[in-house]
């Protein structure tokens, strides 16, 4: 009889930190925290979200795009070294690396040494999916 306790605990913890993204919220939240340095512009030249924000790259087409591979922008070396290893953007790496960019780069390069250009964090895990299911829903 004690077992079925400890199995919902269990269970609790083995789910996923945040439920899948919400499209709105994430606009709001991308609007709140993000257009500042970023823009989502589609390959005609067109600004889906964000304005003509040129401080970090183009957000249009990262689900599935290896990281630093947007043309036409300078990243940083660790963030260049994790794409060419064959990491990309999805929604688990998205989320991680902007509530720590430099910790992420860290332990996903396994270099110590490894930095981000990103200095803003998003403190909270449900708006980092949401921001993450707004971007993509672009695509």
């Amino acid at each position: 009889m004690r077992t079925l306790p400890l199995v919902a605990v269990l269970t609790a913890f083995a789910a996923p930190a945040f439920a899948e993204g919400d499209v709105a919220a994430g606009e709001e939240q991308f609007n709140r925290q993000c257009v500042s340095c970023h823009v989502v512009r589609d390959n005609a030249g067109d600004v889906l979200a964000g304005r003509n924000a040129k401080t970090g790259p183009n957000l249009y087409g990262i689900a599935g795009r290896a990281l630093g591979a947007e043309e036409g922008f300078r990243y940083g070396d660790s963030l260049v070294d994790a794409g060419e290893a064959g990491i990309v953007w999805d929604e688990e790496s998205f989320v991680a690396y902007v509530q720590d960019p430099t910790a992420w780069l860290r332990e996903a390069t396994d270099n110590a040494r490894a930095r981000s250009k990103m200095a803003y964090k998003v403190r909270d895990a449900q708006q980092a999916a949401d921001i993450y299911a707004f971007i993509a829903s672009f695509e």
